[in-house]
This record gives structure tokens, C-alpha cells and sequence, in this order.
């Protein structure tokens, strides 16, 4: 209900704008035709009254009349031609004020193209805040080996996302650098900068076309026998052959065509085809069933097989083989090392660790005894109908 008041509430304000425009427009036009037709009458009056009195010809009436045609018509048109050009005219400044915006990040004047041999990341002592008045990340420093995992857990506000949008440089550090293969990222090349990092996003973004062209999106050139090849990699090119249109299955608006793990997927495949040297999974699983995120990962495995990647994880579950874990709170670091160094400090993680991992078990204790007490309901009833019968 609240929605549809607030429609109602925008059509009708649309509807008032309307009944204005149009009745500034009618007033418009009337004043326009009432003074046409005046003049007209007034002209042709003087016209006529000169015909009589023998001072100009037939001929030079009918030419007096047709210049009034050809000067009156175009005025009738006045008023509608008015509202398109003042509309037209609007929209020119709008578009205008967009061609005329800056990107808050552009290159350095002696920006160069990354070069990537190895793909070691290096965050050094980095600090950010989206604004003065809260830290997100403070003094962060890690290194993430070329062909290794390391994986950011925490709670919600400690700046893991940040790290990932830090990396692909939305934003500029107010402190630190950022380095791969030691070229700071704020000197090279935004575009060549991207090509190297992939990402898989949370939330999937797919655009209302093919499966085919949003697969190829990651690399726009791609043949269809590599685009077919990163989706079997990403297990979904079975599921896309299931499909009566196979690649040329269109996915709809942002996907909705498509489950969730499905969406997943093509973006995995995407990221795969691009092949970039550094990945970075941000929190990918993350809204997905426990079922569909084990089948996800499977596929996640493989796309950072040989890669640096980043993962930002909020299921522990996910990144227990990750080479390196940090845990961020409040925008630093507080904890490192792998899984199990991290379960025997008994800090954060460990407590983190627990708390999931009674939680699955508890989740798994419920979906057992339902599907007990599902066989028991069958055979009540099996032996029912034996009885009757």
C-alpha cells in the first residue's frame, strides 16, 4: 500500500505538470489564432476596400492573400514548436552538465602501462576514509605472494570491500601505496590496471542480452570455442546446453532469468576468460544457499588455481585452505597466519570458526530430523492405505 501511494502520489504530480503545459499551450495557441485572424480580417478588409475604390487590381488581392497563407501558416506551429525547442533545450544543458564531468580518478601525465611477470600484490601501510570523519582502513600492510591465496574476514564496517575497490583504484589512498610486481597502481595505467585484475563480484552484474555476450563481456574478442571452454571450466556449460537455445538464451533484466548460482557462474566464466594474472573474490558465495555455495566453490578453486588472489569471505567454511587469512576490525589488521595457526592463537577467527561451525552443525541437526520425521509421516500413511485396502 505504501508503494502504490507513493506511485499514485508521482502520477499525479505528473499529471498536474501535464494539465499545466498543455493549458499554457492552449492559451498560447488561442492568443496565436485570435491574432491571425484579426490581421487577417483587418488586411483584408483595407483589401478590399482598395478594390472597390479601383486603386489596385483582382490580381494584387488573390497575391495579397496568398503572402498572408505563407506568413500566418508557420505562425500556427509556434506554440508546439515552442514546448520542443524549450524541452529540447533543457535536455542539451543535462546532457552538457554530463559531457562536462571529470572522472575523480585519471591517470598521472607519465602514467605507464602496467607490466605484470610474477603478480605479487603489496598493500603498504595504507589509510582511507570515504570521509574525515570515519577511518575505514588504517596503516594496512600485506603482501600477497604471486600464485597465492590471502583471504579478509572480519565483521561488517572493517574495511575488507574497501581493500578490493582500493586495488582496482575506485579511490585514491590519503596514505600508503599500493604495488603490483612493484609498480605503484596510482602511476600505470587505469586501463591496463583493470586488464590484469579480475573480480567476482557479490552481486552478480549481468546485462539483458545472451548468455553467450555476457560470458564474452570479460573479453570481447573471444572466440565462441573459448567462450564454451571458461564455462565449462565454471561447471555451467552443461547447464547451458540444457537450454533449448543453448549460448543464445537470453538472461533478462540484471539476469532474473537465471538463479543465483547460475549468475554466479557466468560471472566466474566471465572472469576466466578473461585469464587476469590477479583475481580478487569479493565475498562471491556470500548471498548464496550452503548447498549452491559448495557447488560455487568447486568452480571459485579453480578459477584462482596459479593466480594472486584476494578473497573477501564471510563464510570461514570458504577460505579454510587459503595460503594467508587476515582479520580486520575497525580498519587494521589484528590477526594473521592460515587456518589452523589462526584456531590454535584462539583470538577472533577462532571464536568466528566456532560460532559458524555450530551453526552449520545445527542447521544440518534440523535438515536430518525433518527428513526423518518426513520418512515417518510416509510410512504412516503407507500403512494406512495397506490397512484400508
Amino acid at each position: 500500500q505504501f508503494e502504490a501511494d507513493r506511485y499514485n502520489h508521482a502520477l499525479l504530480g505528473y499529471m498536474e505538470a501535464a494539465v499545466k503545459s498543455q493549458t499554457t499551450l492552449g492559451i498560447l495557441n488561442t492568443g496565436q489564432l485570435a491574432i491571425r485572424v484579426i490581421c487577417q480580417i483587418v488586411i483584408l478588409v483595407i483589401a478590399i476596400s482598395d478594390y472597390l475604390a479601383g486603386t489596385i487590381s483582382t490580381g494584387e488581392v488573390v497575391m495579397l492573400n496568398t503572402f498572408m497563407l505563407q506568413l500566418f501558416i508557420p505562425l500556427g506551429f509556434l506554440g508546439s514548436s515552442y514546448r520542443m525547442i524549450r524541452q529540447a533545450l533543457i535536455d542539451m544543458e543535462f546532457l552538457f552538465q554530463i559531457l562536462d564531468l571529470n572522472p575523480e580518478i585519471q591517470d598521472a601525465e607519465d602514467a605507464r602501462p602496467l607490466q605484470v611477470n610474477r603478480g605479487q600484490v603489496s598493500f603498504s601501510s595504507v589509510s582511507f576514509s570515504y570521509n574525515p570523519d570515519r577511518q575505514i582502513l588504517d596503516q594496512v600492510s600485506f603482501e600477497i605472494p604471486a600464485g597465492t591465496t590471502t583471504a579478509v574476514v572480519g565483521p561488517s564496517g572493517a574495511g575488507k570491500s574497501t581493500l578490493a575497490r582500493l586495488l582496482y583504484r575506485f579511490y585514491e589512498l590519503d596514505d600508503g601505496e599500493i604495488t603490483i610486481d612493484g609498480q605503484n597502481i596510482a602511476q600505470v595505467t587505469q586501463q591496463s590496471l583493470r586488464e590484469t585484475v579480475g573480480i567476482v563480484p557479490q552481486d552478480t552484474v549481468l546485462f539483458n542480452d545472451t548468455i553467450r555476450y555476457n560470458i564474452r563481456y570479460g573479453k570481447p574478442d573471444a572466440t565462441d570455442a573459448e567462450v564454451e571452454q571458461a564455462a565449462a571450466a565454471a561447471s555451467i556449460h552443461d547447464f547451458i546446453m540444457s537450454l533449448p537455445q543453448g549460448y543464445d538464451t537470453r538472461v533478462g533484466e540484471r539476469g532474473l532469468k537465471l538463479s543465483g548460482g547460475e549468475k554466479q557462474r557466468v560471472a566466474i566464466a566471465r572472469t576466466l576468460l578473461k585469464n587476469p594474472p590477479v583475481l580478487v573474490l569479493d565475498e562471491a558465495t556470500s548471498a548464496l544457499d550452503i548447498r549452491t555455495e559448495r557447488e560455487i566453490q568447486t568452480a571459485l578453486l579453480e578459477v584462482a588455481r596459479n593466480r594472486t588472489t584476494l578473497v573477501i569471505a564471510h563464510r570461514l567454511s570458504t577460505i579454510v585452505n587459503a595460503d594467508e587469512i587476515l582479520v580486520m576490525h575497525q580498519g587494521q589488521i589484528t590477526e594473521r597466519g592460515n587456518h589452523q595457526q589462526l584456531i590454535d592463537l584462539g583470538g577472533a577467527y577462532a571464536e568466528m570458526w566456532q560460532r559458524q561451525k555450530e551453526t552449520a552443525d545445527e542447521l544440518a541437526r534440523i535438515q536430518q530430523t525433518f527428513t526423518e520425521d518426513d520418512l515417518k509421516i510416509l510410512k504412516l500413511e503407507t500403512g494406512s492405505h495397506d490397512h484400508e485396502n
